[in-house]
């Protein structure tokens, strides 16, 4: 049916209600087939079917896909921009991914590198509640660097772990949270794990962070269990969760604040645009990801641009912390603060954990560091 048949005009692409989205994939191909590839991914990411069979002309003067640069970017390596239909997004999370990167993701000569979204658009879905500024605040920072560990290994039960929290306290960390691959399993059980470790820390400076996982009625359950045993800051892995639950968690819950973990979020698309751009949007205050030179395979350039994105002012919304992590140790502390200054925050688990009798001492150790670095000369005072 046209348009005009049903009483809407086609819009003008120079005039619209519902600005463009700018996406910018990196294409491996030859010179010869490049132009073609694009618009092959213009039409996959927009309407997904033969466009000489589209006879609306609103669809196919504003809805499907258009090609808008092709740029060399190396040896069978090119930057393709392709502008897509702002009204497709249609204010939620998962469906803005899956018109950024849905089928398209399933090609392997295409990775998503970054998006230009329009400042309304980015500004209805909200972005963090807390924060740099908050997660300082919960724990007096005013402005330091930020301490983290993690209770691990799963299949410890509920007291084992909340002894390690206890231990990590009173080594004055600021925040200890779950591993990740902790969940509801029967040998630490959610609300016996946030009971034991809530009542470890009581009255200590240190706050827990528990781990979400299920379905989004259990996370919901989850939040207030932990709310109930007066903790105000929890943790969910978006990739597992589903962008659009972990976006609904942290707008029903402004008063909690949530750490984004990055398991499963290895797929080609850019690290930067994933954590910085749309966890951050999504209501992340804080980003946890694989530091370079530890357990992953993030490159210092790639670790660079996380935290700047994650950090840079951004349609006014409030900057995420980054949480740099993977097999870090005490001894790359300095190394790390003079890399991303004090806008940060430091995450060490094994490397204390396996200190034994002396985790209290060697998270001690650790904050010590943390708390007398001199951002830029690259020693502790």
């Amino acid at each position: 049916m046209q348009a005009q048949n049903r009483g809407e005009p086609p819009a003008s692409r120079g005039d619209r209600v519902h600005p463009f989205l700018e996406v910018i994939y990196h294409v491996r191909g030859d010179a010869r087939g490049i132009a073609g590839r694009a618009a092959a991914i213009a039409v996959e990411q927009s309407v997904e079917m033969p466009v000489a069979a589209i006879d609306d002309a609103f669809v196919r003067g504003e809805i499907v896909g258009e090609v808008t640069g092709i740029v060399p970017k190396g040896a069978d390596l090119f930057e393709v921009r392709i502008r897509l239909a702002g009204e497709t997004v249609a204010g939620d999370a998962g469906q803005l991914v899956n018109m950024l990167f849905g089928n398209t993701s399933l090609h392997p000569d295409v990775a998503l590198h970054d998006v230009e979204l329009p400042p309304a658009l980015v500004a209805g879905f909200g972005g963090p509640r807390h924060g740099v500024e908050g997660l300082r605040a919960r724990v007096g920072a005013a402005a330091r660097a930020l301490t983290c560990s993690a209770l691990k290994p799963q299949g410890l039960p509920a007291a084992r772990l909340a002894e390690l929290a206890a231990r990590l306290a009173q080594g004055g960390i600021d925040y200890v949270k779950d591993d990740h691959a902790l969940a509801d399993q029967a040998y630490a059980p959610f609300a016996e794990r946030v009971a034991a470790v809530a009542a470890a820390l009581r009255g200590s400076a240190t706050h827990y962070v528990p781990s979400l996982s299920g379905d989004l009625d259990s996370m919901r359950r989850q939040i207030e269990i932990a709310r109930n045993a007066g903790l105000d800051t929890v943790m969910a892995a978006p990739m597992i969760a589903g962008l659009a639950n972990f976006h609904r968690l942290t707008r029903e819950n402004p008063d909690v604040a949530f750490l984004a973990h990055p398991t499963l979020a290895g797929a080609a698309m850019a690290p930067p645009l994933l954590f910085g751009k749309i966890f951050r949007m999504l209501g992340a205050d804080a980003v946890i990801f694989p530091n370079h030179g530890g357990r992953f395979g993030y490159s210092v350039e790639t670790c660079r641009d996380i935290a700047a994105t994650a950090l840079a002012p951004w349609h006014g919304l409030r900057r995420a912390v980054p949480v740099p992590a993977g097999g870090m140790s005490q001894a790359r502390v300095p190394e790390m603060l003079d890399f991303y200054g004090v806008d940060i925050m430091l995450l060490i688990g094994g490397a204390l954990l396996e200190t034994g009798p002396r985790l209290a001492a060697a998270t001690a150790g650790f904050v010590r560091e943390v708390r007398s670095f001199r951002a830029g000369r690259g020693e502790a005072s």
